[in-house]
């Protein structure tokens, strides 16, 4: 059993960047790959990023990193666009339902 706390969203203004922060509770953290989503309003949540183990992933405008020692991940986004308006949440790739978190809101705005 694994559970999710996300913090970090804020307002931001495009082109603005932003760090958000996952820990995650339980002993098991490190066997799962494991990702952020998010949410906008009206859409599906969708899976943004994963990283398999501890380190960091450049996805383009979006870094992933993790410490599966202590049970950690993070998001660096730049760049940001109004379209990034979203909840982000962290979870396991695929995602547990019974893991989701509260998220954290991050909106892009002028």
């Amino acid at each position: 059993q694994v559970q999710f706390v996300e913090s970090g969203g804020a307002l931001v203004q495009p082109g603005g960047s932003l760090r958000l922060s996952c820990v995650a509770s339980g002993s098991n953290f490190y066997r799962y790959v494991a990702g952020w989503y998010r949410q906008a309003p009206g859409q599906q949540r969708e899976l943004v990023v994963s990283i398999a183990t501890s380190g960091v992933a450049d996805h383009g405008r979006f870094t992933i990193s993790r410490d599966s020692a202590k049970n950690t991940m993070s998001l660096q986004m730049n760049s940001l666009q109004v379209d990034d308006t979203a909840a982000y949440y962290c979870n396991t790739v695929p995602a547990q339902s019974e893991y989701w978190g509260q998220g954290t809101q991050v909106t892009v705005s002028s």
